[in-house]
């Protein structure tokens, strides 16, 4: 998992591969705040971003997740929310595995979560053996826009 501010890419882009620098740099590029909810290629299926408009919900409402063959960033448009982050472990016992049809398991969260507060511009990049809980309140329940770009994992070998 790799958490930061959009500010600082030019700090952290030499540091990453070449696929999230894009993903990266497409959020400073796009007018995010115009774009409608839905889905936008950015190189076909193997990178696209998925807008998303909503009502946080509490954590207790929301269902921790992996993803295998593709990578999130997630970076907030507007709003806050809280996405609970985890380690993918042996033990995590699953609620719904859609792996399949949808790249996405569902856990019932057994280790430890560490909190992270996601405000406009911050992005949190989780990988395939990161376990997250997205969309959680912080503060109160609040409507919020995210971006979040797909990035198929063979894009990083």
């Amino acid at each position: 998992m790799i958490f930061g501010h959009i500010s600082n890419l030019a700090k952290d882009a030499p540091l990453l591969p070449r696929a999230l620098v894009k993903g990266l740099a497409y959020l400073t590029t796009a007018n995010l705040s115009a774009l409608p909810a839905g889905k936008h290629e950015l190189e076909g299926q193997d990178m696209y971003v998925a807008i998303n408009e909503y009502e946080t919900q509490p954590r207790a409402m929301r269902r921790a997740e992996a993803h295998v063959e593709y990578l999130d960033i997630q970076y907030m448009v507007a709003g806050e929310e809280l996405i609970a982050y985890s380690l993918l472990a042996d033990d995590n016992e699953v609620l719904s595995d859609e792996l399949a049809a949808k790249d996405v398991i569902f856990f019932k969260t057994g280790q430890p979560e560490t909190d992270l507060v996601m405000t406009a511009g911050m992005y949190a990049i989780f990988f395939p053996w990161d376990v997250h809980r997205p969309n959680c309140a912080w503060r109160q329940a609040q409507p919020v826009k995210k971006a979040v770009v797909k990035i198929r994992m063979s894009l990083l070998k």
